[in-house]
């Protein structure tokens, strides 16, 4: 078969729903316009970034290709006069901020092939539509009986998958859906494997999966034929819209937001669950359920795309899954989508966070119970329900299934074993990649805490307490060195000659008999110096010790001698004079 000799390419790696920010770093003027310096991040990791240039011409372009999602996009103005000036450049860098934040941030916008273009030039510079053409070319050149009506453009949400409506030649009244797609990045089964699984896909009965035509896939892709509903897909149902129409026109703005009645949302979700229920017993992986891959059949409801976990494709909520450690399996993903389908199918809008605070009024207390089991900040910090949990609740409970087809799907042992393994790698990179997620979380709450106005008066406040303690101690410091200087100042100087360890000298002989010398008269001349000792005096060291100077002290006392002091004979001028 000629689809299948197309050499292998392998899969994708790259996961398209990883969101992708964009920070306008700096402006520069070149001539005539200006460019703007553009810093954009796949993911949590600023080592995956880059630097785009783009003109206000191009966010032009941009904006002219998101028109069809009639959104009012905030891109600012025209300005043929004046827009070199310095304060008109600053003041469109802030207003075309603001729209790359709502276009990075819109769950829909985000994920389109010209946003992504725009902020990714590098890894979407490939046409997908052409790609597509030719591998189903290569498919009709084996199987001549199929034949292409016309492209439906842009129909989905994926940037790698394509549609084409079909027709059997011989059957030209009956319409067909073709669907073309890359493998995806959570491909882990073995080319072999995928192959029989995909083939498998057509032989699956079920009162709420819808028939598969055809299926077959390679190394490198997978295409699928179902038949074509003119009624479209639930999501078609909720917001009134035509199926062939392209995504962003179809979901982005509805012009009248609307849930379904009661007795809709009970049995729809019942039929949903019930299908889930199933495929979890099977032991086949699925993940992918929304409004959208939901195709009304009547008044049943019946589920697509079950080969997309087959060929690893992301799920269409795996941003919001891998925010959250709880929904760590693929049945716990299922009942988190289930959660926004219900609220879908509610208000006829989709929630505008995850997780969330409340809830609007609902046709009934029972669907608000299913929501808050599911959707809110408790239920993502205690884990998701299961879907048996689920079909127990009131609102489900009650309602009756008057499809008695029986449901036939048989999976070979060791191709449930290989679908088991598959399953367990998938959610591996789910769990690594929510562990990166609460990282930079916790990271960024850190920065923001240590960067808020509150938390930087405090860390004055405890900069003038901290200078303030140090300058007392040192203060007290310095006051402690010098009354220590002091005290062993003192005790050098004005200690007591005397101490218990020092003899007391002894009285000498008739000391006390003998007069003190008198002064000498005031107007009589300075009496010569004293004799030098003969007794040659001791050096002091630079740094005597105390008890040493003080017993020097005591022994020259001790050995003073009257009789080594020369007598002096004083001329008394103090009587009168006559003349």
């Amino acid at each position: 078969m000629a689809f299948m000799e197309k050499p292998p390419a392998g899969k994708v790696l790259l996961d398209d729903t990883v969101p992708l920010t964009a920070q306008i770093e700096a402006s520069q003027s070149l001539h005539s316009h200006t460019e703007y310096i553009i810093r954009v991040q796949r993911g949590v990791s600023a080592e995956n970034s880059w630097q785009i240039v783009r003109r206000y011409s191009d966010f032009d372009l941009l904006n002219n290709s998101l028109q069809i999602s009639t959104l009012s996009l905030p891109l600012p103005p025209k300005k043929l006069i004046g827009n070199m000036e310095r304060e008109f450049i600053a003041e469109r860098q802030k207003g075309l901020q603001a729209y790359l934040d709502v276009i990075t941030t819109h769950h829909i916008l985000s994920n389109c092939e010209a946003v992504k273009k725009f902020l990714d030039p590098n890894s979407y510079s490939v046409n997908y539509t052409e790609i597509a053409l030719q591998h189903v070319s290569m498919f009709f050149r084996s199987e001549p009986k199929w034949e292409v009506v016309e492209p439906l453009k842009d129909i989905g949400w994926r940037i790698r998958k394509k549609y084409f409506l079909m027709k059997i030649k011989n059957q030209p009244k009956e319409r067909l859906v073709l669907s073309w797609t890359d493998l995806g990045p959570d491909k882990y089964l073995s080319d072999k494997d995928l192959q029989y699984a995909v083939k498998l896909l057509s032989s699956c009965s079920h009162p709420y999966v819808y028939k598969v035509t055809f299926a077959i896939a390679n190394e490198s892709s997978a295409l699928v034929i179902r038949p074509f509903s003119e009624k479209g897909t639930l999501k078609d149902l909720i917001y009134k819209a035509k199926p062939k129409d392209p995504f962003l026109k179809k979901y982005c703005n509805p012009k009248k937001i609307q849930g379904l009645e009661l007795q809709q949302i009970k049995t729809y979700g019942r039929q949903i669950l019930e299908v889930l229920k199933f495929l979890h017993e099977k032991g086949f992986p699925y993940g992918h359920l929304h409004s959208a891959n939901v195709m009304l059949d009547g008044d049943t409801c019946k589920l697509l795309d079950l080969e997309n976990s087959l060929l690893g494709l992301p799920s269409f909520y795996r941003s919001y899954c891998s925010q959250f450690r709880k929904i760590n399996t693929l049945e716990g993903v299922d009942v988190h989508c289930f959660g926004h389908l219900l609220f879908e199918m509610t208000y006829g809008r989709p929630p505008d966070t995850i997780p969330v605070e409340s809830f609007p009024p609902a046709p009934s207390v029972f669907v608000v119970s299913v929501l808050e089991s599911i959707l809110t900040c408790e239920a993502m910090k205690n884990g998701m329900p299961t879907v048996s949990r689920l079909l127990q609740m009131p609102l489900f409970s009650d309602v009756l299934l008057t499809n008695s087809e029986k449901p036939q799907f048989k999976i070979p042992t060791k191709l449930k074993e290989a679908l088991k393994t598959s399953k367990e790698c998938i959610e591996k990179r789910l769990t690594e990649e929510q562990k990166l997620f609460h990282q930079h979380r916790r990271l960024t709450r850190a920065q923001s805490h240590h960067g808020s106005e509150e938390e930087k008066k405090k860390r004055k406040i405890l900069a003038r307490k901290k200078s303030k303690r140090s300058a007392y101690e040192s203060g007290e410091e310095h006051s402690a060195k010098y009354s220590n200087s002091n005290n062993s100042a003192g005790s050098g100087t004005s200690s007591p000659l005397t101490s218990p360890s020092s003899p007391t000298p002894p009285s000498t002989a008739g000391a006390s008999s003998i007069p003190p010398a008198p002064p000498p008269p005031p107007l009589s001349p300075a009496a010569p110096p004293p004799p030098p000792s003969t007794e040659v005096p001791m050096q002091p060291s630079p740094r005597p010790d105390v008890s040493a100077s003080r017993g020097a002290l005591l022994s020259s006392i001790q050995n003073f001698q009257k009789g080594t002091l020369k007598k002096t004979q004083t001329c008394d001028y103090s009587a009168p004079r006559i003349s």
